[in-house]
C-alpha cells in the first residue's frame, strides 16, 4: 500500500502556480482570476414586536411633555432677546442722554447770543452747526410764549396775574426745554399769568350796574 501511494505522488508531482502579473511568453498583463464572492448570508427575519395601548399612552404622553419643554423653552428664548434689545436700546439713550445734557448750557449761550444779535461770524458757523448735530441725534428744543402752561414740561419760575389771558399761559420763556422723543431732557422755565379775578369781579360789577 505505501509503494503506490509513493507512486501516485511522483506520478502527479507538486502543483506549481504561476501568479506572475507579467506573462513571460507574451510580455503582456494577465488579468487576475476573479475570486467567487461569499454566499449572502441569509436574512434572518425580524419577529414583529407588539406594543400595547398602555405603552402607546405613555410614549405619547413624553412626546406632548417634550413638546411642551420645547415649546417653553423657545419662548423663553424670544423673551430673553427682546429684554437684551430693550436693554440695548436703553443703554444707548441714556448714554446719548448724558452727552447731550452736557452740550445744554452750551446751546443756551447760543441762544442767549442770536437773541441779543451776538451770533456773527465764525461763532455763528460753529453754533449752528452744532445746533444742526444736536438735531440730527433727536434733540429737539420746546417752549413758546403765548402756549398753555402744562406742568408735565413746565417749570414755572414767576407768577403773575392777567386779564389778558383766560387760562394759565406760559408769557416770557426765561429758558427753554429739551426733549428726546418722549423724553424730557429739560423742562422749559418760564413765567406764567394766570386770568386776574378781580377783572372777573370788575366786570360783573359793571353789568349789574347798567342794569
Amino acid at each position: 500500500m505505501t509503494e503506490r501511494r509513493n507512486d501516485a505522488a511522483a506520478s502527479t508531482g507538486p502543483v506549481i502556480r504561476d501568479n506572475r502579473r507579467i506573462d513571460p511568453a507574451t510580455g503582456e498583463v494577465r488579468e487576475p482570476a476573479s475570486t467567487p464572492a461569499p454566499p449572502a448570508a441569509a436574512e434572518e427575519e425580524t419577529p414583529p414586536v407588539a406594543v400595547d395601548d398602555a405603552e402607546i399612552g405613555k410614549l405619547k404622553a413624553r412626546l406632548d411633555e417634550r413638546t411642551g419643554d420645547l415649546q417653553r423653552l423657545q419662548a423663553e428664548y424670544a423673551n430673553y432677546r427682546k429684554r437684551v434689545e430693550r436693554d440695548r436700546v436703553a443703554v444707548r439713550e441714556q448714554a446719548l442722554a448724558n452727552v447731550l445734557t452736557e452740550l445744554l448750557p452750551i446751546l443756551d449761550d447760543i441762544g442767549r447770543a442770536r437773541e441779543h444779535d451776538e451770533l456773527s461770524g465764525g461763532f455763528k458757523s460753529v453754533g449752528e452747526a452744532l445746533e444742526a448735530s444736536v438735531g440730527k441725534l433727536g434733540l429737539v428744543r420746546f417752549g413758546e410764549k403765548g402756549e398753555p402752561f402744562d406742568p408735565t414740561v413746565h417749570e414755572a419760575l414767576m407768577h403773575s396775574y392777567s386779564a389778558d389771558v383766560t387760562e394759565p399761559t406760559c408769557v416770557d420763556i426765561l429758558q427753554p426745554g429739551y426733549r428726546i422723543g418722549d423724553r424730557i431732557m429739560r423742562a422749559a422755565r418760564v413765567a406764567v399769568a394766570e386770568p386776574d379775578p378781580e377783572a372777573g369781579e370788575d366786570s360783573e360789577t359793571g353789568a349789574e350796574s347798567e342794569k
